[in-house]
Formats: C-alpha cells, sequence, structure tokens
C-alpha cells in the first residue's frame, strides 16, 4: 500500500477519500483491490478508512472514526445526534451505529449509503472537533434523547455533566428548542429529572434508573462516601439504597489488566471494610442489567436482612 497514502490517512484519524488516493497516484482498481483483501474498509462512496483503525476499537470510537470517514467527503456538513456524540468522545447506549448522521442542506430527513442526513435548522453554532465541525454537546444529547429515548440520552447526558463538557441549563435549553410534542415534552422532563453528574460510567448510569425503576420504597443515592466510628474515610460505593444496602455495579475492566490479582485483591479488602461497618453489599455486572426481575429480588433479600441487623455503628 502507498506510504504516502498511509501517512495522510493516519494524520486523518486513519480515514482518507478517493481523491486522496488518485493524488498519490492510486486508483479505483487499486482501492477494490486493498478492500478486498481487507486492507481497507469502504465507508460509502469515496470514503475509506485504514481497516486497523477499526479493529479492537469501543463502538463509539468506531463510529467516530467513519464519521470522520463521511465528513471528509462532505466538508459542509455537521456531524450530530450519536455521530456527534462519538466525536465529542462520549459513551453511548442502545444506539444504533451503523448510520452517520449529520446536518446538511437538506429539506428533510434522507437516508442514503449509512448516512442519514438533517435539515440544518435550529443549530445557533457548532464546535470543531479534530478538524471537524460537530453540533454541540447538550444539542447532541437532546437530539438523541427526543429520537431514541430516556436512557439512549441519560448515559451521553452523564458522561458529559460529569467530565463538565456540558450544563444541565445548556442541555434544558437544547431540548426545549426542540422538544414540539407532548411526548417530546414529557421525555425532556424526565431527562432533566433523572440526570445525575456524580455517576461514573455508563453502568452506574443504567443501574441507577433500573434500581429506580424497581420501586423498591427506598432512597438511592449516588456515589455515597462511607466512614468508620472515628469518623474516617472507608470507601465511596455507588449506590446505597436505603440506610444500609450497597449496591455496586462491576464493569470487570478494572480485573481485566495486567495487575488484575492486585486489583481483585485491593475489592475484597475494600468489601471486607464496608460489611465490617455493617452494611450488605449487591454486586451486578453487565448480565444483571439484563435481568431486572432477579436484580430486584436480590437487592429487595439484602433489604429484608439489612433491617434484621443491629444498627450501622
Amino acid at each position: 500500500m502507498e506510504e504516502r497514502l498511509i501517512g495522510l490517512a493516519e494524520a486523518r484519524g486513519g480515514t482518507f477519500t478517493a481523491g486522496d488516493a488518485e493524488r498519490v497516484g492510486m486508483h479505483e482498481h487499486d482501492l477494490v483491490r486493498l478492500c478486498r483483501v481487507g486492507s481497507i474498509v469502504r465507508i460509502r462512496r469515496g470514503a475509506y478508512v485504514l481497516a486497523e483503525s477499526l479493529q479492537d476499537v469501543s463502538p463509539e470510537r468506531g463510529l467516530a472514526v467513519r464519521t470522520r470517514a463521511v465528513m471528509a467527503t462532505r466538508p459542509d456538513s455537521v456531524a450530530s445526534h450519536q455521530a456527534a456524540l462519538a466525536m465529542h468522545g462520549l459513551p453511548l447506549y442502545g444506539l444504533p451505529l451503523h448510520v452517520v448522521d449529520v446536518l446538511g442542506d437538506v429539506n428533510r430527513v434522507r437516508l442514503e449509503s449509512r448516512v442519514r442526513m438533517h435539515p440544518r435548522v435550529r443549530v445557533p453554532e457548532t464546535v470543531e472537533v479534530d478538524g471537524m465541525d460537530c453540533v454541540p454537546v447538550a444539542v447532541a444529547v437532546a437530539q438523541v434523547t427526543l429520537r431514541h429515548g430516556l436512557l439512549a440520552g441519560l448515559v451521553p447526558a452523564d458522561a458529559a455533566l460529569h467530565r463538565g463538557m456540558c450544563t444541565m441549563e445548556t442541555i434544558a435549553g437544547a431540548l426545549g428548542d426542540r422538544a414540539r410534542t407532548t411526548k417530546a415534552k414529557a421525555t425532556a422532563r424526565q431527562l432533566l429529572a433523572h440526570t445525575d453528574p456524580v455517576c461514573e460510567s455508563p453502568g452506574e448510569t443504567r443501574t441507577r434508573i433500573l434500581l429506580r425503576d424497581l420501586d423498591l420504597g427506598e432512597d438511592v443515592r449516588s456515589q455515597v462516601s462511607l466512614y468508620d466510628g472515628d469518623g474516617d474515610f472507608v470507601a465511596r460505593v455507588d449506590f446505597l439504597v436505603g440506610e444500609r444496602v450497597v449496591v455496586e455495579f462491576d464493569g470487570l475492566v478494572k480485573y481485566a489488566a495486567g495487575a488484575g490479582r492486585e486489583a481483585v485483591i485491593d475489592e475484597k479488602r475494600r468489601e471486607d471494610a464496608i460489611r465490617a461497618l455493617g452494611y450488605l453489599v449487591v454486586r451486578l455486572t453487565w448480565a444483571d442489567l439484563e435481568r431486572p426481575g432477579r436484580v430486584g429480588a436480590l437487592v429487595r433479600r439484602a433489604l429484608v436482612a439489612a433491617s434484621a441487623q443491629r444498627p450501622v455503628g
């Protein structure tokens, strides 16, 4: 493969256009051959990605790479919806990632060659991310929420608020500009009522909403610090349900690294310290979040057991 093209693509996040290839002496039959052997991936007409740029990457990163490739062939477009969120580096959940959403000069929404074009309206400003024009984070959150639902919007909203990438006021403003129907306005109100900037991961966001949906009859608090009888800090837990039940979301990522054994030992010590204070601990994984009935049974059982124990402290 032409070294100059590789260098150019790597400088653009792994993407290049047919025009770029032609300028370094490569032609359509060369690109067809490289696609056939798996060296490059054709995203749409004239837009290509180095295959290695899509290997071993998160779904969000993959969407960001494809978005860059599409926008290289449509320089007047603006990344929107989940494409913009991916470009901003935010987590996504429950969203179709095979289509790139952009704003352009169209009168109605059009879908062609895995690109969904939206009319360029109600976007007062754009922001540049790695040289590409995107809608602001708050606008993208509003777009995804109103198109795909509450949970799809909450995951990136929590992350964006946690990282200081937007504010509740800017999200509220973006939703207010776009929520026209009764249903849309209700969804907007739900998002604003349920966002929680202290949540630190998509798994925590999903766990929090699941715990609230279970109607456990107890308050659910996020990121609660626990202290011993002397007032010394012991641990910060993902969720405290009522006064005695700790719920921890375990994404297992921290155990997969080279220091996995040490991480397991440290986590065991931390959990032992929490239990020593009189709390009961319920651990949840991604698989558990797909079984709300089981989660409800686990947490309710812990609440019953906690009520039978002596008070904490």
